[in-house]
C-alpha cells in the first residue's frame, strides 16, 4: 500500500498540499519569509501523532466497553537548537475527561497504542525519545 502527497509551490514559501483527497496550505512564519497562510510542517508531525495514537486508543477503549469519555492528546516536541533542529524529546499528553473511568483500561490502550499500532509513534521512536503522561479529570496519573 501506497500513500502520496503532492505538494506544489503557491508563493513566498507557502504550498498547497494535496492528501487523500483534501487540500491545505503550509507556509512559514514571516521571520522565514512566510506569511502565516498554514502551519509550518514540522509541527505537523506532532498533530499527526496526536491523531494517529488518538484513534488507536478511542478505538481500543470503545472494544473494552468504557464508559462514554471525551479525549484529547497534547503532544509537545522539543527540538535541538542547531541544524537540522530536529525533535529530540516528545510528550504526549493524554487528557481524559468521564465518570467511572479505568485507569487500567486507559494504560493499557494507550500501551497499546504506543507498542503496537500506531504507525507515526513508530516513525518518530526511532528518532526522538518518546513518553506519555495520562491525565482523569485534570489530574496526572
Amino acid at each position: 500500500m501506497s500513500t502520496k502527497s503532492v505538494v506544489t509551490h503557491l508563493d513566498g514559501m507557502s504550498f498547497n498540499v494535496e492528501l487523500s483527497g483534501y487540500n491545505f496550505t503550509i507556509d512559514s512564519i514571516p521571520e522565514y519569509g512566510g506569511q502565516n497562510k498554514g502551519p509550518t510542517p514540522k509541527p505537523l508531525l506532532l498533530s499527526a501523532l496526536g491523531g494517529c495514537t488518538g484513534m488507536d486508543v478511542v478505538s481500543i477503549l470503545k472494544k473494552m466497553k468504557l464508559p462514554e469519555f471525551k479525549l484529547s492528546v497534547e503532544v509537545e516536541g522539543f527540538q535541538k537548537d542547531e541544524h537540522p533542529k530536529v525533535y529530540t524529546k516528545i510528550v504526549v499528553k493524554y487528557r481524559f475527561e468521564g465518570e467511572n473511568l479505568s485507569l487500567d483500561k486507559i494504560q493499557k490502550a494507550v500501551h497499546l497504542s504506543e507498542t503496537q499500532y500506531c504507525g507515526v509513534s513508530a516513525m518518530l521512536s526511532k528518532a526522538a525519545e518518546l513518553s506519555a503522561e495520562i491525565y482523569i479529570n485534570g489530574e496526572k496519573q
